[in-house]
């Protein structure tokens, strides 16, 4: 075997032998669902903790694996309401074709990824850029909607416009 070092992996191994039923229940109560996403969300908390650099001993585990799981949670609903949006929009075009199903995963895809590149900015500037880009808005409908200025729309935007180009040249 190289020199690898596993000690990272069998530490957080333990951590999920030890409390992996525990945050699965945990989630449970917050979502309410059978249909398994408490056990995703669960598994998946324990795989950051895995990719994370090498963890010293943690004091309050619990504690932690709540607060990652968590940010996981609140990605999966911030994803849902983006999808419940979008084709809340679509129902509500009256000029809209429908999307073939590929088209439509291809349009869901593409707005989770937008979403990722913009995580992390205001939530204005995050609504500035999808008012604009999704609906169609122009910056003096998106400043009555949100009631801000035009000139903040302006700036919310070169925002957002510059977190996407930052984002592609990494």
């Amino acid at each position: 075997m190289s020199g690898f070092d596993t000690s990272h992996s069998d530490y957080v191994g333990g951590l999920f032998r030890s409390h992996y039923s525990w945050l699965c229940s945990r989630l449970r109560r917050h979502l309410g669902d059978g249909s398994g996403v408490a056990e995703d969300i669960a598994a998946d908390t324990f795989v950051q903790l895995l990719s994370a650099p090498a963890v010293q001993p943690i004091r309050q585990p619990r504690a932690l694996l709540t607060t990652i799981a968590q940010r996981l949670m609140y990605q999966l609903w911030r994803r849902r309401d983006l999808e419940r949006a979008y084709l809340d929009a679509l129902l509500h075009d009256d000029e809209a074709q429908a999307p073939s199903p590929e088209e439509l995963a291809q349009m869901l895809e593409a707005l989770q990824i937008i979403d990722n590149l913009l995580d992390g900015l205001p939530a204005k500037v995050k609504a500035t850029f999808l008012l604009s880009q999704v609906n169609g808005l122009t910056y003096p409908e998106i400043a009555a909607q949100l009631g801000i200025s035009q000139r903040s729309v302006s700036d919310y935007m070169a925002k957002a416009i510059h977190r996407c180009l930052k984002a592609s040249l990494e």
